[in-house]
């Protein structure tokens, strides 16, 4: 069977030119909005030709706060092996390192390739997904500063010097964060497709006058942005705790010294808040830049 894609748990199924009134501010969304049924549902079903899938900022938002947990695990991998700075090394002749040979395959809308150049052909069927981001989504890519970021920054705060000789492992590890990271920054996307159709004439005049400054400022919650950090930053101290059945005299039960943590925790908050918010934000503005093209 075919995983189904992201984007599936980000549709909704809504009646055709109705419009779906949503508040913009993340903190006011409610999870039980009763506007909307999932595809696949028997309401869908019901309706069948009379309804067509919208995006859901609930929705968006739940996933958004899913990819926490996949980003915090990824991490936490990756950790167990030192740097392993050869597998970074470009191969005799200027050829391609190791961890650039795994950086390869994308096939879902969600996903945007590092090396698009090189991506091979499908070895399994594909799913076809709903269209619902403008055509230009795809050439929206801010994965060179990913890349940069996730290796020249990321890498150092919560990996040790050294090297194990387990290269292999230790790139395919580098990228399966790579590719979460990728994948939450550039959902920015349906969260500018979604946060446009909510609400265009707040956005349309800052388009038409490309006015970056005034789009910035309409994605921006600092609240929202606070909570984000500590929600990530209490993950990363629960799921990176070692658990044991011995009894701990003097700790709170279920809380982990810092120290004591398979990633520092507030390396995860340092991410989402030195670059995957403001990255995620980039995406949503140059997104939205051409919306109206």
């Amino acid at each position: 069977k075919i995983l189904p894609s992201l984007v599936d748990s980000l549709l909704t199924i809504v009646p055709k030119q109705s419009h779906l009134s949503l508040p913009r501010e993340e903190s006011q969304i409610s999870r039980n909005s009763h506007l909307a049924a999932p595809i696949g549902s028997p309401a869908m079903d019901a309706a069948a030709g009379q309804q067509e899938p919208q995006l859901s900022l609930a929705a968006v938002r739940d996933a958004l706060v899913r990819e926490e947990d996949s980003v915090v695990f990824a991490l936490i991998e990756r950790a167990r092996h030192p740097r392993n700075v050869p597998a970074y090394t470009p191969a005799a002749g200027g050829g391609q390192s190791l961890v650039e040979f795994f950086a390869g395959r994308y096939q879902k809308p969600e996903d945007v390739p590092f090396f698009p150049q090189d991506l091979p052909s499908h070895l399994f069927p594909t799913k076809s997904c709903p269209k619902v981001l403008h055509p230009f989504a795809s050439s929206v890519s801010v994965n060179d500063a990913i890349w940069k970021m996730y290796f020249n920054e990321l890498l150092p705060l919560f990996t040790v010097d050294g090297d194990d000789g387990r290269y292999a492992e230790t790139v395919a590890l580098d990228f399966a964060c790579l590719q979460v990271l990728s994948r939450r920054i550039h959902c920015g996307k349906y969260v500018a497709e979604v946060k446009f159709k909510d609400a265009p004439q707040d956005y349309s005049p800052a388009i038409q006058a490309k006015d970056r400054d005034t789009l910035m400022n309409l994605l921006t919650f600092k609240a929202v942005e606070e909570k984000v950090k500590k929600r990530v930053e209490k993950k990363a101290r629960t799921f990176g705790q070692n658990v044991t059945l011995e009894d701990n005299a003097g700790k709170q039960e279920n809380i982990a010294d810092d120290s004591e943590c398979k990633v520092d925790p507030k390396v995860l908050s340092k991410l989402y808040d030195q670059w995957v918010m403001p990255l995620t934000k980039d995406v949503e503005v140059e997104y939205l830049l051409r919306r109206l093209d």
